[in-house]
């Protein structure tokens, strides 16, 4: 596969080939996913390790639709006026789980500067049916930033996931180009309300390099995001989806990726991710692992 950035076309390197995967349970997730109608980031997303999720039985829910008010540049998510959100999706999802035999059920959201609480009273409706129905499970939220509503934060904080995972995506100079209608320092600001409301929730953030940025850059956000008492954090390559997405600027090499991993651990980090496959949802569980000492799929 090429990838174009200006007149120069770049290959896939050696270490971001993958293997086939196995079928596995791939046709049992997918036919249960559209039987209720429910959505993932997997798919929504483009996201490379969904074969291999998929096959082992497992997938992050995407709930609140396929439509995002936003428009990243870097994500696949289509970006449109989305359809109300519909009630009967957190049940959905728990019963989802329920069939998958899932023990760390990861949900992450589009965002919806279209609602009055940006969502958030959905994602707690989630976590509660989750609850209900599966004794013990493990959440982990993706959200928002919610345009910074501290009230909205506060609602989905105080369900109390077992973890809040707010993802900071790029470097600070690179904002205006990759999520411009996002706020660096918005991001860091969710993160802190979280820790600040929930002091006893572990907190995650997660980025991609290969858009651009410096390692110096990178090294000092994970400083900042330590600085606001973040947890757990990871470490991806970023894939351009469509040639309408920004293109890749480099292919990040492995020793790179284990250079920000010794950064992130003598910073602090409880919980870290960093290898070129690595998205914020990837074996979360085991990630997750590393802060609680419990890991689970």
């Amino acid at each position: 596969m090429a990838y174009e950035h200006g007149t120069n076309a770049k290959r896939m390197p050696s270490w971001m080939r993958r293997p086939l995967t196995a079928p596995g349970r791939s046709s049992e997730v997918e036919s249960m996913l559209d039987e209720l109608e429910l959505n993932t980031v997997c798919r929504s997303a483009k996201c490379p390790n969904r074969g291999e999720c998929y096959a082992s039985g497992t997938a992050t829910f995407m709930v609140l639709g396929t439509q995002c008010t936003r428009n990243c540049r870097f994500c696949a998510v289509d970006p449109a006026r989305p359809e109300p959100p519909d009630p009967g999706e957190p049940e959905h999802v728990a019963e989802a789980a329920e069939r998958m035999g899932l023990r760390h059920v990861v949900v992450t959201m589009v965002t919806r500067d279209d609602l009055p609480d940006g969502g958030a009273s959905h994602v707690c409706a989630t976590i509660e049916a989750l609850r209900r129905r599966l004794p013990g499970v493990r959440v982990e939220v993706l959200v928002s930033d919610f345009g910074g509503v501290t009230a909205d934060i506060d609602t989905v904080a105080l369900a109390l996931p077992d973890v809040f995972n707010h993802n900071v995506e790029t470097v600070p100079r690179l904002y205006d180009e990759v999520r411009p209608q996002a706020d660096y320092a918005r991001s860091l600001a969710v993160l802190a309300r979280a820790r600040a409301v929930a002091p006893g929730t572990p907190t995650k953030s997660g980025l991609m390099v290969g858009l651009g940025e410096r390692p110096e850059e990178v090294e000092e956000v994970l400083a900042d995001l330590r600085g606001v008492g973040a947890d757990i954090v990871t470490i991806g390559q970023y894939l351009r989806p469509s040639p309408a997405h920004l293109p890749v600027a480099e292919f990040v090499e492995p020793a790179v990726f284990e250079r920000y991993a010794k950064a992130a651990r003598a910073l602090g980090f409880a919980g870290v991710a960093s290898s070129p496959f690595v998205r914020s949802s990837y074996h979360a569980g085991e990630v997750a692992a590393q802060v609680s000492g419990r890991g689970d799929r």
